[in-house]
């Protein structure tokens, strides 16, 4: 579908400058810009690219003011990020949409299933499953007895929901997750092995949840795992039994949280964080990258980062302090050496 600038501006409230009757029919990056599409700048690191792109509009910031002339049209907005993301958006929007149940699909009779939903060849629905409107189940996705799903969810291929589990409204969940897995629990016997606990509570993903490709998410050992409206999970993470992430917060991948530890709102968690069982992080916490927190962390929207965490400013002082050990060594020894010549002359 094509669109001129002058209607991609009317939808973003957004000031164009050079021919509004330009048309574009797709996307691409501002340095890989090509005629025909859209492109954006919203990082200053990528400035030099606008005088070179051949893309047919790009989106900028108003407060961008360009060093010479640039053969694209451009469009003014306040936010070219976020403008993008509205036009993506509108444009999956358009995007025909499949429904239907395949005959190769597996659906319980005892399963309800909502209106305008799609099920995809080998998808497995087992007994008493509740299935929302406008869902759309894609291939080998397994979604086992009691699982309710609300309006307008998304399971790409091969995504697997043990019994019980409970899905929200808007929600995202890429190919290879698992929800509701078994919990890691397991008691030390008298004679050294483990016996399994029963893991008998469930998991709750609340409304407009995304999680990235296999990742895993546990169920409760008892109660629930609940991970609440807004969260956004990346690829690769283990989320553990009866944790809790708070509204809004982001996780970024390879990141791991132990069992029962309660994440707040609005946090930040880099990629490759690890978190210790048992503990809470307060609202609004930004974790950096390989940080290990291993006890609760009770102010508010503070920085951390390191192992064990400690506040960001300090981290990095520890880290120009860290980089001079051989030459404060060095220092040391010599330091050393002249006190013992001294105490020896002194002797």
């Amino acid at each position: 579908m094509e669109f001129t600038a002058q209607q991609i501006a009317d939808f973003l409230k957004g000031e164009i400058q050079g021919d509004p009757s330009v048309k574009v029919s797709n996307f691409s990056k501002i340095e890989e810009g090509k005629p025909g599409t859209l492109s954006f700048l919203s990082n200053p690191k990528y400035s030099s690219f606008i005088y070179e792109s051949e893309a047919s509009i790009i989106l900028i910031n108003k407060d961008f003011v360009p060093e010479r002339e640039v053969a694209a049209t451009l469009i003014l907005v306040q936010d070219a990020y976020q403008s993008l993301a509205k036009l993506m958006t509108l444009s999956e929007q358009n995007k025909p949409t499949l429904k239907g149940i395949s005959p190769l699909a597996y659906v319980s009779p005892s399963a309800v299933i909502g209106e305008n939903v799609y099920i995809a060849p080998f998808v497995y629905i087992g007994e008493q499953v509740i299935i929302g409107k406008n869902c759309s189940i894609h291939a080998n996705c397994s979604i086992q007895d009691y699982v309710q799903i609300a309006n307008d969810v998304t399971l790409y291929a091969g995504v697997s929901i043990y019994n019980s589990c409970l899905i929200g409204n808007r929600c995202i969940i890429h190919s290879g997750v698992v929800i509701g897995s078994d919990g890691f629990g397991f008691a030390p016997t008298e004679n050294g092995s483990y016996k399994k606990i029963p893991q008998i509570g469930n998991v709750v993903i609340e409304d407009d949840v995304e999680i990235g490709a296999n990742t895993t998410v546990d169920r409760a050992t008892l109660g629930s795992t609940i991970i609440h409206q807004g969260v956004k999970i990346d690829n690769l993470i283990q989320i553990a039994h009866n944790v809790e992430v708070g509204e809004n917060t982001v996780i970024a991948a390879q990141t791991g949280i132990s069992g029962s530890t309660k994440i707040g709102k609005q946090c930040v968690l880099a990629g490759q964080v690890g978190i210790a069982g048992h503990i809470h992080i307060a609202d609004g916490t930004i974790l950096g990258a390989q940080t290990g927190v291993p006890n609760t962390i009770k102010i508010p929207n503070q920085a951390w980062q390191g192992y064990p965490a400690v506040p960001v400013m300090t981290f990095r002082k520890s880290t120009v302090v860290y980089k001079n050990l051989p030459e404060l060594q060095k220092l040391i020894y010599e330091m050393k050496r002249k006190i013992e010549d001294l105490e020896s002359k002194i002797q």
